[in-house]
């Protein structure tokens, strides 16, 4: 028999650290997968979650107003609207403190 070698005996075993970097790079590819999966997820559950700023539930606006940011300050709370107003709310009471009108300068 010239030229034919005959290979089943050594097919069917592997070096033991051959062995275990093939076990190493399957379990972190499904910790890459499963770590991406996770980061989507979180995005998505973040992301789709309600636009509005949570204001507090002593405030309440005035019909027709939609709040864009809140702010909160030692004593008060501070709502910008998206009708350019600032309304600054007393902490305590939720009282209407003051009204600010935003006036945008065009460019």
């Amino acid at each position: 028999m010239t030229g034919i070698v005959d290979n089943s005996d050594a097919a069917g075993s592997e070096p033991a650290n051959l062995r275990f970097l093939r076990v190493l790079v399957s379990v972190l590819t499904a910790v890459m997968i499963l770590g991406i999966v996770t980061i989507v997820g979180l995005m998505i559950w973040k992301f789709s979650g309600d636009t509005a700023p949570a204001l507090p539930e002593i405030i309440t606006l005035p019909d027709g107003t939609v709040p864009v940011a809140v702010t909160y300050g030692a004593a008060w709370y501070a709502v910008v609207t998206a009708q350019d107003e600032i309304l600054i709310f007393d902490k305590a009471t939720g009282q209407l403190r003051q009204q600010i009108n935003i006036t945008v300068e065009a460019q």
